[in-house]
């Protein structure tokens, strides 16, 4: 049974043929990291470590925090991630990061706000069967005292900011308040809120009921639809210089290359294996 998530699902929207290459091939890219996906996990990271920290009852100052984002950096960045925008360096994105954490951490200290959990696992059935199941991560749980409703928090470091519309229809944190209800009870309130660390600001919604009834039966649906599907095609968009399967991708005359078997997919050949 495939355990699908609010990633999986998205990918197939955007393009069936990547997630075809993805998902159902296992194809390794060529392209392993974008820098706005490194610059993305990173800022991730140092603020799980800072609310990890502050957890323990040690407020990190402004300095540590930015001393660990740096290390980090510099340990998982690799000189093949990918730079799409030509007029920008891995210094750009780096002092990005900076600027992002330290106006967070000027507008939020000392981070007393309830949080409970960080990186939280949640896996939604969203038929009651077993059948649909969707997990996914929250980067941080927050359980409000004053106002007795749980928050879900999430950081995006796109430069974009979202529209209205686009926050009122947004599937991920939604899913994601489903488990939180499933966990807490479904007369909770949940909160979801959005920190889009580009622009400083943090953006709060809430879902009826009646809402995430509708979603559950729309996940339901496009799953079946995903499971159901033979042809897988190209599907081009402005997200396309981001892709890690773009060499392989028909549109722009690639060629699909087969992932090579290693010793993972022979688990009992390792014991011959002299070191």
């Amino acid at each position: 049974m495939v355990i699908y998530s609010h990633s999986r699902l998205s990918t197939f929207e955007q393009c069936p043929f990547k997630f075809k290459l993805r998902y159902i091939d296992e194809i390794v890219p060529e392209i392993e990291k974008s820098i706005e996906a490194h610059l993305g996990s990173i800022v991730h990271n140092t603020l799980e470590w800072l609310y990890i920290e502050v957890q323990k009852e040690n407020l990190p100052n402004i300095e540590e925090v930015i001393t660990y984002y740096s290390e980090n950096w510099e340990t998982n960045y690799t000189k093949d991630t990918v730079i799409v925008r030509k007029n920008l360096t891995d210094k750009d994105y780096f002092n990005k990061g900076v600027k992002f954490l330290l106006d967070y951490y000027m507008k939020h200290q000392p981070f007393k706000d309830g949080t409970i959990e960080l990186e939280k696992r949640i896996l939604i059935d969203l038929d009651g069967t077993g059948k649909y199941k969707i997990q996914g991560f929250i980067d941080r749980l927050v359980y409000n005292e004053e106002t007795k409703e749980y928050e879900i928090h999430d950081y995006k470091t796109a430069n974009s900011l979202p529209t209205e519309d686009k926050i009122a229809t947004d599937r991920q944190l939604a899913l994601y308040s489903i488990g939180i209800k499933n966990l807490f009870g479904e007369h909770r309130e949940v909160l979801l809120t959005w920190h889009f660390l580009a622009h400083n600001i943090k953006i709060c919604s809430r879902r009826t009921t009646e809402e995430l009834e509708k979603l559950k039966k729309e996940i339901i649906e496009l799953i079946n639809k995903i499971e159901s599907e033979t042809d897988f095609p190209a599907q081009k968009s402005v997200l396309c210089g981001w892709c890690e399967f773009k060499s392989m991708c028909p549109h722009f005359g690639g060629i699909v290359r087969e992932r090579q078997k290693g010793l993972d997919d022979y688990p009992t050949v390792g014991k011959y294996i002299r070191n």
